[in-house]
């Protein structure tokens, strides 16, 4: 009982999220078990980064991001660009292309976005399970719910840059590789920004999550509209026929 009761900064978050998710995608929505898999796949993510921050270990080139930002903290925006943002964008965007770009039903540009946010979301939790033995109860509620927000976010901007490319028909490689170095570059510096001064940039990091969730948000609404447009060409052109 007493377990369970201290999952809930996790599993109250998960939830919240994917059923916002799933209601944006109601046009055409993907199938449950599909978004089951992105989810897990995203936890599988989280220990692939694990692996990949272990591998800087062996070459030396890990350090305390914390006392990096006590002592340079121009060396700790240098890691946090150049190791942090890459190292998790980079998880989260090889098991996307690896598994659900290949679904049949990933059909429409906002699926991408969907499948990159339930990777996120998998990520968010298993980073947060992790976290909650050194977090009080209100640290891991508030964690629980911001650390989802910045893994969703910067996973749906190579999640719309990919998606676009293949319902286009053109090739994914620039798109890809365009996508994860803007993620990658913003996950960096927000990561810098929190570390550096965690009080007093809240506001600056704040402001950097809401201009992109303005944007993912009338994105979304957008491509919302025109999935609706072509299905209602559609329904006419067939009716003509």
């Amino acid at each position: 009982m007493i377990e369970g009761l201290l999952t809930l900064p996790v599993v109250l978050p998960v939830l919240f999220w994917a059923a916002y998710h799933y209601h944006k995608d109601r046009h055409l929505p993907e199938p449950v078990g599909h978004l089951v898999l992105a989810f897990a796949l995203g936890i599988g993510a989280n220990y692939l980064s694990r692996e990949m921050y272990g591998a800087l270990d062996l070459l030396g080139w890990r350090f305390d991001a914390t006392q990096l930002g006590a002592e340079r903290p121009w060396a700790l925006l240098a890691y946090a660009v150049f190791a942090i943002g890459p190292i998790e964008e980079f998880a989260k965007l090889a098991v996307f292309l690896l598994v659900p770009l290949h679904f049949r039903e990933f059909d429409e540009p906002i699926d991408g976005i969907i499948y990159a946010s339930f990777i996120g979301l998998g990520y968010a939790a298993a980073e947060n399970v992790h976290y909650l033995q050194f977090l009080t109860t209100g640290e891991a509620f508030a964690r629980g719910f911001a650390s989802p927000v910045i893994h969703i976010l910067f996973a749906s901007i190579w999640g719309h840059r990919i998606a676009m490319a293949r319902m286009e028909g053109r090739s994914l490689f620039v798109p890809a590789l365009a996508g994860f170095a803007i993620a990658a570059c913003l996950h960096g510096v927000y990561d810098f920004i929190v570390l550096l001064k965690p009080v007093r940039a809240l506001p600056i990091a704040a402001m950097l999550i809401l201009a992109i969730w303005y944007w993912r948000l009338k994105l979304m609404h957008a491509l919302h509209l025109d999935a609706i447009e072509a299905s209602r060409s559609d329904s006419k052109r067939n009716g003509s026929v």
